[in-house]
C-alpha cells in the first residue's frame, strides 16, 4: 500500500478509478484487434482538437453539471433520487412551452420567467416524492422511478394533444423559440466554432457556487448533511427531519429542472417528444458519484463524460471504432467509483504529526492512569 494523507487519497481514488476504466476498455479493443491508442488519440483529438469539439464538448457538460448538484443534495439528505430523468424533462418542457406561448415579451422578461418555470416544474416533481417520503415512509426509490415514466407519458400528453397547435410544428416537435428565449449567444457560439454552446454553462458555474455555498456555509446545508448522516439524532438535536428531506428533494428537482431548461433553450431550441428517459439524467447521475461532494469533482468529471460522448463519436468516423466501446468505458470507470473502497485498499492514510502527538499523548495518560488506579488499590 502507498501511504498518502487522507486528502490525497480522496483525489487518487476517482483517479485511479477513471484510469481503471479506461485501460478496462483498452484490453477489450485489444481483444476484438483495435488500436486503442489510435482510438483514444482520435477521442480526445474530436472532442478537444477544435474550438468547434470543445465548444461542443462543454455544451453536453452543461447540463450535467446541474443534474450531477441535484443528485449530490439529495444524496446529503441521505436519500437516492433517481428521479433526475423526469425532473429534467419537466424543465425541458415548461421552459419552451413559456418560451413559445410569451414569444413577444423582452428577453429581459421572458428568460427569468422560462428559467424560474423550469426550476419549479423541476421542483414539484421532486417534491412529490419528498413529500411522500416524509409523510408516508415512502421509498424514494420507488416512488422517483414511477415519477419517471409518470412524467414522460404525462409530457407527451401535454405536448400532443394540450399545447395549442400554433406553438407546433407537428404532433412530435415544437416550433422554435425566438432569439429572445434562447440561452444561445452569439459571440459565444461563434468563438467555439459555431458550436451549439450557450449561456447556460455561465449558469453551472453560478449553480457550482451557489452549490458549494449551501453545503459548506449556510445552516440548511448543515442540516440536510445531519439529517442524511443520522436522522435519529438530528431530531433530538431540534431539527426537523421532515422539513429537511422535503427541502433537499426540493433543491434537488430545482437545480435537475434547470439542467432539462438549459438542454432546451440552450442545446435544441425546441421540444420533441421523447420515447424513453433523459440520457442526461443518468449521465448526470453518474457524474455526481465521479465527483463526489466537491464543486471542482462534479466540474471535472463532467468535462470527463462529456469528452467521453462527444470524443465517442470521433472514435467511430476517424477510427472505425464501435461507439458502444465507449458507452463499456463509462460503465468500467463507474464501476471502479462504485467499488473505491476496494481501490482505496491501494492507499493507506499517514497520520498527521499532530495526529500523532494526540495518539501518543493520549496513550502516556492512559498509562498514567492505569499506574495510579494500580498503586491506589495496593495502598
Amino acid at each position: 500500500m502507498i501511504k498518502v494523507s487522507p486528502k490525497a487519497k480522496r483525489l487518487l481514488v476517482p483517479i485511479v478509478s477513471v484510469i481503471a476504466g479506461f485501460l478496462v476498455g483498452a484490453i477489450i479493443m485489444l481483444v476484438w484487434s483495435y488500436d486503442p491508442f489510435q482510438a483514444y488519440s482520435s477521442m480526445f483529438e474530436s472532442a478537444l482538437g477544435s474550438a468547434n469539439g470543445i465548444g461542443e464538448t462543454i455544451r453536453n457538460a452543461t447540463p450535467l453539471i446541474f443534474i450531477a448538484i441535484g443528485f449530490q443534495i439529495s444524496s446529503a439528505a441521505g436519500f437516492f433520487n433517481i428521479g433526475l430523468p423526469g425532473q429534467a424533462q419537466a424543465g425541458w418542457l415548461t421552459a419552451i412551452w413559456i418560451g413559445l406561448a410569451f414569444k413577444g415579451l423582452p428577453v429581459y422578461i421572458l428568460l427569468p420567467f422560462e428559467i424560474i418555470a423550469g426550476i419549479l416544474a423541476g421542483a414539484l416533481v421532486a417534491g412529490i416524492a419528498g413529500w411522500l417520503r416524509a409523510y408516508f415512509g415512502t421509498n424514494e426509490v420507488i416512488s422517483t422511478i414511477m415519477l419517471n415514466y409518470t412524467v414522460l407519458y404525462l409530457c407527451q400528453y401535454l405536448h400532443q394533444d394540450v399545447m395549442s397547435k400554433s406553438l407546433r410544428v407537428d404532433t412530435d416537435t415544437t416550433k422554435t423559440i425566438g432569439a429572445s428565449g434562447s440561452l444561445r449567444i452569439p459571440w459565444l457560439s461563434e468563438m467555439f466554432g459555431d458550436s451549439r454552446i450557450s449561456g447556460g454553462i455561465f449558469l453551472a458555474i453560478i449553480a457550482l457556487v451557489i452549490f458549494w455555498f449551501l453545503m459548506k456555509k449556510t445552516t440548511v446545508g448543515f442540516e440536510i448533511k445531519a439529517v442524511g448522516l443520522n436522522p435519529f439524532a438530528s431530531r433530538y438535536a431540534g431539527m426537523s427531519d421532515k422539513k429537511s428531506i422535503i427541502i433537499s428533494m426540493l433543491l434537488s428537482g430545482a437545480f435537475c429542472g434547470l439542467g432539462g431548461v438549459v438542454q432546451g433553450l440552450g442545446t435544441y431550441q425546441n421540444y420533441f417528444t421523447q420515447t424513453t428517459t433523459l440520457d442526461i439524467g443518468w449521465d448526470g447521475m453518474s457524474v455526481a458519484l465521479l465527483g463526489g461532494m466537491s464543486a471542482i469533482g462534479i466540474l471535472l468529471a463532467s468535462l470527463l463524460f462529456s469528452i467521453l460522448k462527444i470524443g465517442g463519436l470521433g472514435m467511430q468516423t476517424a477510427a472505425g471504432i464501435p461507439f458502444e466501446i465507449v458507452s463499456i468505458v463509462i460503465a468500467a470507470i463507474i464501476f471502479f467509483v462504485a467499488i473505491s473502497w476496494a481501490v482505496g485498499l491501494l492507499f493507506k492514510e499517514k497520520k498527521s504529526d499532530k495526529t500523532a502527538t494526540y495518539i501518543a499523548t493520549a496513550e502516556t495518560a492512559g498509562r498514567q492512569a492505569a499506574n495510579d488506579q494500580q498503586k491506589g488499590g495496593e495502598a
